[in-house]
């Protein structure tokens, strides 16, 4: 299976270019068109609420990936910023599943120490990402696209990103709300396989935050949500 999705990606890069664009050609059709005609939805990004930083992830879906493998004991927005800080400090402009997945380890530590540190656990994220990458690499041979780009179904799309490392059920739920409703990303049965995160009118996640101003409304759902649970817990 590893071998056929690898050899999938690579004659999808031969066919679209060395950096596919995160929504994909297929099954969900080229930019502006789904199925039947419909519109395909992609929101510019403000997720980092920094203009390079939120650049980077709209033009970058391995590091809009790395952003929601952050995004855990560290504030939203500086999660999302740290795939910026990563790509700056490598001198590149997009980053690239294999070179960090070939990194020397103690040299990706040194990128994410900073200062500033990329993550409040610097060390411990350097290796989730070298990990996240190398899966990256093995399973679909770089391709980061390719975990969504031919998945027939939301299940089959959630099933492919909690089985990355560093992720499981919650992470998967959000990032296929994520990709659902500001990605284009939308095989049938998505928002069912998101759970909560792929309602519609929601703030819930990072799925949710278009500017400041919902990003404070998902903070506050998730303080609220947190004090509910202590509460119930006595």
């Amino acid at each position: 299976m590893g071998q056929e999705r690898r050899a999938q990606a690579r004659r999808r890069r031969d066919e679209i270019g060395e950096h596919p664009p995160i929504l994909p050609p297929h099954p969900f059709g080229p930019v502006g068109a789904g199925p039947n005609g419909a519109r395909l939805i992609r929101v510019t990004l403000c997720l980092a609420q920094d203009t390079d930083a939120d650049a980077l992830l709209d033009r970058d879906p391995l590091a809009l990936l790395i952003g929601m493998l952050l995004d855990q004991q560290f504030p939203m927005e500086r999660a999302f910023a740290g795939p910026a800080l990563v790509a700056q400090r490598l001198g590149v402009d997009r980053l690239d599943a294999r070179e960090l997945a070939e990194y020397d380890p103690d040299a990706l530590v040194a990128v994410f120490t900073g200062p500033p540190a990329v993550h409040r656990y610097p060390k411990s994220m350097a290796q989730r990402v070298q990990a996240l990458a190398s899966t990256i690499v093995d399973r679909y041979d770089g391709d980061v696209t390719a975990l969504w780009s031919d998945a027939a179904t939301g299940k089959e799309l959630f099933t492919r990103l909690a089985g990355l490392p560093g992720f499981g059920t919650q992470k998967a739920q959000i990032f296929t709300a994520l990709l659902g409703k500001q990605r284009g990303v939308t095989p049938d049965g998505w928002r069912e396989a998101a759970g909560g995160y792929g309602e519609d009118g929601v703030h819930k996640s990072v799925a949710d935050v278009v500017d400041a101003a919902t990003l404070g409304k998902v903070r506050d759902y998730k303080q609220a949500a947190k004090a509910a649970k202590k509460a119930a817990a006595g």
